[in-house]
């Protein structure tokens, strides 16, 4: 007789797979697509457009985050510094680049660079800036045309998105940006008014007109390959947010109604009042001191309001540090609350934010300036307004600037002072790059100084700032005399002029430049020998 064997238990084959793929009883109402950018766009995007502007028009935290991100990337605007070359070397023309930076700066006048006449362009900027945050992207159209007499045949014209029509869509049209086979953008279809003006009749509204790509400057930040169209930069923070100001909203209703509740009123028998005592019997108008008198057998409750309670602070702080997040702002930016901050936390929170407005002023300068300026550069030359010799050949060379930045003040003075000057001493550094760091320029401060140095001295006055190097040459200051006593004239003879130029040797030259170098001059010279060591500087300027 065989003895059957009991079948032995198969060790189930488990595919290997991600933890947060796997669906169960916790994640079955986890749906997810695996749809294009411009597929989710297509559907979100105008809604997303709308509750992101409703929500900046009607939310304190919103409206506080735009201007916060407007006011750190742009600040009072992206300067211009233009870097031209000269031919023959690495030093700047000078001439070239004043001329550019003057023409420029006469374009940005709101009656030049704006078609309405309205913006200059520091305006234009900040308005740019808030309409990529609220809206996620906004058009720039260039039209050439010397509005009142400008000097430069360029206008910006600053169109709101909703006029890119979102519907039209085809085989080479995406969202109203007709592309090619690489998707490049070739015309973007517009209404010629914004769709949701009082003005706007259903006529207009079935008319679309085309505007070369050449002719339109379209910044928004893309988050995925393929990406046609920009996203508002509160989409991940909407729903958050407007829960947030409905809960501050409920939560003021009912503090509200509890502080109005003064206490209650007890009869013995729990009778409601007779229907003889009038409504405003029982009224009374509360004064500092005033003593009431109940009925026989009534007793008088206070009523302590409890809204709102110990968990509406934290809640509110939790609930935006995760908004703060997804903006990329700190908690105390959005919030304005630095309760709870201690040095060391907010100065991390605070470099980390500054490098997130740094890759935006960048990004900016990149998308919008340099473009704009490149087309501004052009139609200057073309129009006359610039006289730039070689440019035909050569545009490159005029056609790289250096944006001065919004740049911000340093945490800790100081520190960081000491710290960047042992840098520029280590060579990690340079001067240029350290005041670029604060928004400012190099030159316009060393032009600045110099101008300070030259009104003190012809003033006669000397401050703790005056800078002196520290003489420790002491064969400088022996020789100070006796160049000096060289350069003193005898007595003039009777049939000899009075005056006579002075003539340094080499060796009077190479003591006058050691003394230069080496120490100021009033510190060894009388006051006779320093008026005669001016003139050796006379000399030495003019030879």
């Amino acid at each position: 007789m065989v003895e059957s064997k009991k079948p032995q238990p198969q060790p189930q084959r488990q595919q290997r797979s991600y933890a947060g793929a796997k669906i169960s009883r916790l994640t079955a109402d986890w749906i997810a697509s695996s749809t294009s950018a411009d597929s989710e766009l297509l559907t979100s995007l105008r809604l997303l457009r709308n509750r992101s502007r409703q929500l900046c028009r009607d939310n304190d935290y919103a409206r506080g985050a735009v201007r916060s991100i407007v006011n750190n990337v742009i600040g009072k605007g992206i300067g211009l510094q233009s870097t031209v070359k000269k031919l023959r070397g690495e030093s700047l023309d000078e001439k070239t680049n004043s001329k550019i930076e003057d023409l420029w700066g006469e374009w940005c006048q709101a009656r030049y660079c704006h078609t309405a006449g309205t913006l200059d362009f520091e305006d234009i900027e900040r308005l740019i800036m808030s309409s990529i945050i609220e809206s996620g992207e906004v058009l720039i159209r260039l039209v050439r045309q010397p509005f009142a007499g400008s000097p430069v045949p360029l206008s910006l014209e600053i169109i709101e998105i909703d006029q890119l029509c979102d519907e039209h869509s085809g085989r080479d049209i995406r969202m109203g940006v007709e592309m090619d086979q690489w998707q490049r953008p070739l015309q973007y279809w517009l209404y010629p008014h914004h769709p949701g003006d009082y003005q706007f009749s259903t006529e207009q509204g079935s008319r679309l007109i085309t505007v070369p790509a050449r002719d339109i400057l379209h910044p928004y930040l893309c988050d995925r390959p393929g990406q046609t169209r920009g996203v508002p930069w509160f989409y991940s923070t909407l729903t958050r947010l407007r829960n947030v100001g409905g809960y501050e909203e409920a939560e003021l209703v009912a503090a509200r109604a509890q502080a109005a509740v003064m206490g209650f009123i007890q009869t013995p028998d729990g009778d409601l009042l007779s229907d003889g005592v009038e409504g405003d019997q029982r009224i009374r108008n509360l004064e500092p001191g005033a003593i009431e008198v109940l009925a026989p057998g009534e007793e008088f409750t206070g009523f302590a309001p409890t809204r709102p309670g110990d968990s509406f602070d934290p809640f509110i702080r939790m609930m935006l540090r995760g908004a703060a997040s997804g903006l990329g702002l700190s908690y105390e930016s959005l919030s304005r609350d630095y309760s709870n901050t201690s040095y060391s936390s907010a100065r991390t929170a605070l470099l980390e934010e500054r490098d997130h407005y740094r890759t935006l002023q960048s990004w900016l300068a990149r998308n919008v300036h340099q473009r704009l300026f490149e087309e501004w550069l052009q139609l200057a030359v073309l129009s006359g307004a610039l006289q730039l010799n070689d440019y035909e050949v050569n545009p490159r060379r005029y056609t790289k600037p250096r944006w001065v930045l919004r740049g911000w003040q340093w945490v800790d003075p100081v520190k960081e002072v000491a710290a960047y000057k042992e840098a520029i001493k280590a060579g990690f550094l340079t001067t240029t790059q350290v005041v670029a760091q604060a928004g400012m320029d190099v030159e316009d401060i060393y032009k600045e100084r110099r101008r300070e140095l030259d009104l003190a001295a012809n003033l006669n006055l000397k401050f703790d700032t005056t800078l002196e190097i520290e003489n420790t040459d002491d064969e400088a200051q022996a020789a100070a005399p006796r160049l000096i006593d060289s350069l003193e004239d005898p007595e003039p003879e009777e049939n000899q002029e009075p005056e006579r130029a002075i003539a340094l040797t080499p060796p009077q030259c190479e003591i006058a430049e050691t003394l230069i170098r080496s120490a100021p001059i009033t510190k060894i010279l009388s006051t006779k020998q320093a008026e005669i060591f001016h003139q050796i500087l006379e000399v030495l300027c003019e030879h």
